[in-house]
């Protein structure tokens, strides 16, 4: 069915739920495994007169933790896998990233956000879904280790919970 899946993880509970998904997913179809964490980079933000410039502290350091723990889950699930880290706006580095790996399926957590909060900041899956071309799965089903492994293991050994 996939051949090629892309898994976007940023190591929260809900990309903890999508990693475990689209494992799952790659397990039933022999599908190639791309693990992609994204550093945002923060925004400039001008106070006054715009003489005054913040630039938010560097992430890299913590989003490659982040890759290397899903990484190192997808290891325990057994599934070979390429790690990858980029830096950029989000839903452009999953589209990009899913072109280059010729993806046929992105899977990203579902991240609950207020009216306010979406406008604000916009919906990686809303942009995902006008750019992608390929299938996109919002994932939000909790597989359990019956399930992923075949076997009945501590869930905590898996999720680090």
């Amino acid at each position: 069915m996939y051949s090629s899946i892309l898994l976007a993880y940023d190591g929260s509970l809900e990309g903890i739920l999508a990693l475990r998904e689209g494992a799952k997913l790659a397990q039933i179809c022999g599908a190639r495994v791309v693990l992609l964490a994204v550093v945002e980079h923060s925004s400039e933000i001008y106070v006054g007169d715009a003489s005054t410039v913040y630039i938010g502290p560097d992430k890299t350091d913590e989003v490659r933790q982040i890759l290397d723990e899903g990484a190192a889950r997808l290891t325990r699930m057994g599934l070979a896998h390429e790690a990858r880290l980029d830096a950029g706006l989000a839903a452009e580095r999953i589209t990009s990233v899913a072109h280059e790996v010729s993806a046929e399926l992105v899977v990203v957590g579902h991240h609950k956000q207020g009216a306010m909060a979406r406008w604000l900041r916009g919906s990686v899956t809303s942009s995902l879904s006008d750019s992608l071309n390929c299938s996109l799965l919002v994932a939000r089903l909790e597989i359990s280790d019956e399930q992923l492994f075949g076997t009945r293991t501590n869930l905590m050994d898996v999720t680090g919970n």
